[in-house]
């Protein structure tokens, strides 16, 4: 299968909270490629936070941790740049110590 059309987009933006929370699920037929998140601390202390790009029909866990209880600094920021490609059915979750925590991430879809 060819994937021709290729779209920036924004994959998501969300608090993170301490649940595990979806952030974007790759559209069936399609692959993702995750460019780059940032994720921004705004209250007056450490919080550590995990990102996990996850399987179609897998669930989050150290086996697919892609960052995993980074600190992140009061008032500060975590950057990542770069590419991970996504397949159909796979998706980036999200997760935090406590509440205090925003993420956004871009990238493309490409079909």
């Amino acid at each position: 299968m060819a994937f021709d059309v290729i779209t920036p987009i924004k994959l998501g933006q969300a608090a993170i909270t301490t649940g595990v929370t979806t952030l974007y699920t790759v559209p069936a037929g399609a692959r993702a490629l995750l460019k780059e998140f940032n994720i921004v601390n705004t209250t007056a202390g450490a919080i550590t936070a995990s990102v996990f790009l996850v399987p179609s029909g897998g669930s989050a866990g150290t086996g697919n941790a892609f960052v995993y209880d980074a600190s992140i600094a009061a008032n500060g920021n975590y950057q990542y740049n770069g590419i991970q490609v996504m397949n159909a059915g796979n998706f980036i979750q999200v997760q935090a110590a406590s509440a205090g925590l925003t993420i956004t991430a871009s990238g493309a879809e490409s079909v």
